[in-house]
């Protein structure tokens, strides 16, 4: 047993415990010291050596020598993986330079992304300046150039017409002023992890570009060569514009060729998630996957016509290594995005396995190609990308897709089998599909069926071999609309997704065993038994407040509002966050996928007032919720009342769900007939139980405050969603006085360029002892009627290492 075969049995535990150690890792709050991960990396090798040493062999049993094993490789992940993390931490942004003018030189490193707010762009620092001395930079930064009147800075937040954005190439050096910021992003359940995505990206500050007439103007120094693969991605996708005159067409071509999902329009997602095809629509790990495939029957099909090459390097190996470096070409090429990295990785692996002669289970395969991927990119177990691509493969492994359809030939035994895998696949992920996103499309199977040969046989084909020919790229445009003209019949449908609020991980983990068990060549007595084990997934009702009591969650959406109150069958949203472009708003990035998550459907959507850090994201939580009621003070003739025709929100309104009394204290009626500054129209809200109570103030002002004091209104609660994000227009001493809250909301950007909240009124809550909560600190907060003295902060809760800590 001590030998080679012994060995060998330790290969799984090792490679399990690679993904583990790493997995362990990952969960750190804060990183030690770099000198703690080199001493795990030296206790690695010493747990390998008592678990594979014949001379240990002859007291442990293989057992033990498996744990050991496993221990080994988990501390050696897990120490490389921090000391890594370590080092990256060194170059961060130096937090005295945040907000700051600095002279940066630098590199364009990758294609420039346009919106109609500007252009957005990574740079890599060459050398920087404040004031005339050196400072240190991040080697890669994320910044935008705006047009219009953007900027501002301090408590006024004046803003400053910009420059128009040049036309900028990768591979150019260029000379800017720059304002830059820690990498910082929302944080909210169950939501996107922005500093998570920069991380990854190695991206280590973001900021904008001073283009404003008193600054210097961005200079063009040179075109350097540098990066001529991104120049040469940049250059296509112009030209795919340029050739297809329907946008949304072209953005899919650019998406497919070039791996500009940015190019995409935001309502063309949406179809694609209802019907379950958004990972046919960009470069993903199935077009990489597929372009292996032809190329390799392209490099064979030539190294045949060679009896030279042949005797050199038989067709079969010659097609395998072709194949995957003509896929890692491509991938390259497409943008090298992770989902592409993880494939190559994994074609890589497995094709350097058959190169080698060796013939492993099925399990040590698919665990090595995913050690290896962890091991080049631990991140990467953060991504629901890379748990679908792996669970999918392990699926397809598992159930032997294959075994009942040898005798099976020609194009029905091919239709056979792919539909087969592709009902395997549907039926194991659906699952995890719905722990990770809390939705999954009904329709998914139907319009895969189609979509799967259509997109990788005919549409990709025509856009790659545009590049070469550019009338093909007007082929494939017609396929493409074919393509969605059948896609936006089937999302039409009312039962295209079903959504859950989305369980716990223990659930997910159930809900996938069940459905492999399902999809298993086993006989049905066994195969049932992945029934129960599905349900905790598909039934799993997220906690919701009792009886007469209710919950607030200010979520984390920038400079804006967005409250969620929730009772125990009643849910209010209390404005809808800020719109960030034409693309996108806090709607549809953050309220959207927390109200799908937790299973919230709104009875009443209650808009503050017209001004757009409010109502951004209403039309995508109007058209999430088509049952919710508006109520609102917006004008007639605002553009969603086309959408939802709104009731006027007006003083004395009251209403009581489940033992919580709802009361609307401002504005008067006649208000609405005076010409007023939209914040003094801010819609004011009161919610008590009896016991506990809330004020959800929106942006009126300290004229809108007094008056409410003056009017006699009940006005003391334990929490307050501050007025105007803190402005120092409200938050009047006199009001704060007859409020006399606990704990103080407020609602407001990173270093916003407004200077919310005001020093000066986070004194008069100080003078106070008002506990003020920001979501630059805490992120999203949950504040509860059963609990009123505690807050709980996203931010705190969900804490890793690359998150941004905001200096108190």
């Amino acid at each position: 047993m001590a030998g080679r075969p012994a060995i060998a049995r330790l290969l799984f535990p090792a490679l399990l415990g690679l993904v583990l150690g790493t997995a362990v890792q990952l969960q750190q709050a804060a990183l030690h010291a770099w000198p703690v991960y080199v001493c795990f990396m030296l206790l690695a090798p010493v747990l390998w050596a008592l678990a594979a040493t014949k001379f240990i062999a002859k007291y442990l049993a293989i057992g033990w020598r498996m744990v050991l094993a496993a221990l080994a490789c988990g501390v050696l992940a897990f120490g490389l993986t921090g000391l890594r993390a370590s080092v990256f931490l060194n170059d961060a942004l130096d937090a005295g330079l945040e907000g700051r003018d600095v002279a940066v030189t630098g590199v364009i490193a990758a294609m420039p992304q346009h919106n109609e707010a500007g252009v957005r762009f990574r740079l890599e620092v060459e050398s920087a300046q404040l004031m005339d001395k050196p400072v240190r930079l991040p080697p890669s930064i994320y910044l935008g150039w705006y047009s219009g009147v953007f900027g501002g800075s301090g408590a006024g937040g004046v803003g400053e017409l910009q420059r128009q954005p040049a036309a900028i190439e990768a591979g150019e050096r260029w000379q800017m002023t720059l304002r830059l910021k820690a990498p910082h992003g929302g944080s909210n359940p169950h939501g996107f992890d922005y500093e998570l995505w920069l991380w990854e990206q190695g991206l280590q500050a973001t900021g904008y570009v001073r283009a404003g007439p008193k600054d210097p103007p961005p200079q063009r120094l040179a075109q350097t060569g540098m990066h001529p693969v991104e120049r040469a991605r940049q250059q296509v996708r112009d030209r795919i514009f340029e050739r297809v005159a329907e946008r949304k067409y072209a953005g899919l071509i650019a998406a497919l060729v070039v791996g500009d999902q940015n190019a995409i329009d935001r309502a063309d997602w949406d179809i694609f998630r209802a019907t379950g095809v958004a990972h046919l629509m960009s470069i993903s790990g199935l077009h990489v996957t597929m372009f292996a495939w032809l190329a390799a029957l392209a490099v064979g099909w030539l190294w045949r016509r060679s009896e030279y090459l042949c005797l050199r390097l038989p067709a079969p190996s010659a097609a395998l290594a072709g194949g995957v470096l003509l896929a890692t070409a491509y991938a390259f090429f497409s943008g090298w995005g992770v989902p592409s990295q993880r494939t190559v990785l994994m074609l890589a692996t497995v094709g350097l396995l058959r190169l080698s002669g060796k013939q492993w289970p099925w399990p040590h395969v698919w665990l090595l190609a995913c050690a290896v991927v962890v091991a080049m990119d631990p991140w990467a177990l953060l991504q629901a990308g890379f748990w679908l691509s792996f669970v999918a493969v392990g699926v397809l492994f598992a159930t032997d897709s294959g075994a009942d359809s040898v005798d099976r030939t020609g194009a029905r035994g091919h239709f056979y089998s792919m539909f087969r895998e592709q009902w395997v696949i549907t039926l194991a992920l659906t699952p995890l599909t719905l722990l990770l996103f809390g939705q999954v499309s009904v329709v998914g199977l139907v319009a895969n069926a189609l979509a799967i040969p259509w997109v990788t046989l005919v549409v990709t084909p025509l856009a790659m071999l545009g590049v070469l020919a550019a009338p093909l790229w007007d082929l494939a445009a017609l396929a493409i609309a074919a393509m969605a003209w059948y896609l936006q019949l089937l999302a039409a449908l009312p039962f295209a997704t079903v959504s859950v609020a989305q369980a716990p991980l223990w659930a997910g983990a159930a809900g996938v065993v069940g459905g492999l068990l399902l999809a298993m060549q086993l006989p049905w007595s066994l195969r049932l038994m992945g029934l129960p084990l599905m349900l905790p997934v598909l039934l799993w009702q997220a906690p919701r407040p009792l009886q007469g009591q209710f919950e607030l969650l200010a979520a984390d959406i920038g400079q804006g509002n967005a409250v969620l109150v929730r009772t125990a069958r009643h849910v209010l949203m209390y404005d809808a966050g800020p719109r960030f472009s034409r693309e996108s708003d806090a709607g549809h990035r953050v309220l959207v996928p927390l109200l799908r998550a937790l299973d919230a459907p709104v009875d009443m959507l209650m808009l503050s007032h017209r001004d757009s850090d409010h109502v951004g994201g209403a039309l995508a939580v109007l058209a999430m919720q088509p049952q919710a009621v508006l109520l609102s003070s917006i004008e007639d003739d605002h553009e969603l009342q086309a959408v939802r025709r709104a009731t006027r929100c007006v003083a004395g309104q009251r209403w009581r769900w489940d033992g919580v009394d709802f009361e609307v204290l401002h504005p008067r009626a006649g208000d609405y007939d005076a010409a007023n500054k939209s914040n003094a129209m801010s819609c004011t809200l009161r919610i008590s139980n009896g016991v506990q109570s809330a004020l959800l103030a929106g942006d009126i002002e300290q004229a809108q405050e007094a008056r409410l004091v003056a009017e006699g209104a009940s006005l003391k609660v334990d929490v307050l969603l501050v007025p105007h994000h803190g402005s120092k227009t409200s938050s009047s001493a006199a009001f704060l006085d007859a409020v006399q809250p606990r704990i103080a909301l407020v609602q407001a950007g990173y270093r916003n360029r407004f200077g919310h909240p005001a020093e000066p009124v986070l004194a008069r809550y100080a003078e106070r002892h008002i506990r003020v909560v920001d979501s630059p600190h805490c992120g999203a907060a949950t504040w509860q009627s059963a609990h009123p003295l505690d807050v709980k902060c996203q931010r705190t809760e969900g804490l890793r290492y690359w998150h941004h800590r905001v200096p108190s």
